[in-house]
């Protein structure tokens, strides 16, 4: 009988050895490198495929064969008053770990990395809930006002932090920010995991050996997609080639811009900057992010003023009129739990003019 069960408890262990591990592009959390991500690519954002999607922007992340780039996309909120907070890698302890990003009632600390389209360093001002409707603000994300009705064209200029590529937090060459007071509560509240979608997104790119950076160099030909797990046809963006893949546009405030038609801004503000404009001031960022020593970077400057609303300026962006402007939405509604989310038939406001 000791025998048998001997036996059984070999067999088990044997089964054990066989079955294999889960790869490192599967895990999320406590993944630690020796080696930095590379600087992130420019690219143009896809135009937004329907109401409710929400920008998720791009990130290097690392498996068997080395970094591999997961390419920024749009996802349906899991539920209304939602939000994403970006993952990002941080140095510690002499490697680089990766802090898995999560979806919120308000967006965290993401390590003060730049990710462009609404993503500055602090908040996320890309867009804004709204009496259960996620209302989008043209001048940071690309959207269709003819498929899309719920927007509003809302430009926060930041003057403090410094722009660049830099993809990690801490370590030579990282930005150096910390955690708000804000951002502390925000890690603090309840938060839910990425979605089936993005995780089959990340897995699809783990596959693809297009997208890792030892053969792209950083520049890879899936740069963004519409949806997640689309890697082709329409909607795919590729990177767009630099002179000097570590420095990013001189002439952008932030190198990756929704598209030809919207204009990409920093934005940033000394309050919670994932509310809508009409809760937000003109006050600088509080935290501040330094590029490394091989990176170029390039300072933004607050646009002059102008006395009529949305005048483009000298760069192709549009200047705020502070608070008259009449395309601002109402102002947001905070302290709900989020809810279900609704269909993609949400009431509509009045039509705004196409910028």
């Amino acid at each position: 009988m000791r025998s048998l069960k001997l036996f059984a408890f070999l067999l088990i262990a044997l089964a054990m050895l066989v079955v294999p591990a889960p790869s490192q592009a599967q895990i999320a959390v406590g993944v630690s490198i020796r080696i930095g991500p590379p600087v992130l690519p420019v690219y143009a954002q896809p135009v937004c495929p329907a109401p409710g999607y929400i920008w998720t922007p791009g990130y290097w992340a690392y498996g068997p064969d080395g970094y591999f780039w997961v390419p920024g996309t749009w996802v349906m909120a899991p539920a209304v008053g939602l939000l994403w907070t970006p993952g990002y890698w941080g140095f510690a302890g002499g490697v680089y770990v990766w802090n898995a990003g999560y979806w919120g009632p308000h967006v965290g600390f993401y390590g003060g990395i730049n990710y462009g389209f609404g993503y500055g360093g602090v908040g996320f001002v890309g867009g804004a809930w709204q009496g259960g409707v996620f209302s989008y603000n043209r001048a940071v994300t690309n959207v269709n006002v003819t498929v899309v009705h719920n927007t509003y064209n809302q430009t926060v200029i930041n003057n403090t932090t410094t722009v660049n590529n830099v993809s990690y937090n801490g370590g030579t060459g990282g930005t150096t920010a910390q955690p708000t007071a804000a951002e502390q509560a925000a890690a603090k509240e309840q938060h839910i995991q990425p979605t089936t979608e993005q995780v089959q997104h990340q897995q699809a790119a783990s596959t693809n050996r297009a997208q890792l950076a030892s053969v792209n160099h950083g520049q890879p030909t899936v740069a963004a997609s519409a949806k997640p797990g689309v890697f082709s046809g329409n909607g795919v963006v590729a990177a767009k080639a630099a002179a000097n893949p570590n420095r990013p546009s001189a002439n952008t405030m932030s190198g990756n811009k929704p598209g030809s038609n919207g204009a990409s801004t920093v934005s940033s503000s000394a309050n919670r900057s994932d509310r809508p404009p009409s809760a937000m001031t003109k006050t600088a960022a509080t935290s501040k992010t330094t590029s490394s020593p091989t990176n170029s970077t390039t300072s933004a400057k607050p646009a002059q003023n102008s006395s009529s609303a949305n005048k483009p300026n000298s760069n192709g962006s549009h200047s705020s009129n502070g608070s008259n402007s009449s395309n601002r939405p109402p102002a947001a509604q905070h302290g709900s739990a989020p809810q279900p989310h609704p269909s993609n038939k949400a009431e509509r406001p009045p039509e705004h003019s196409k910028p």
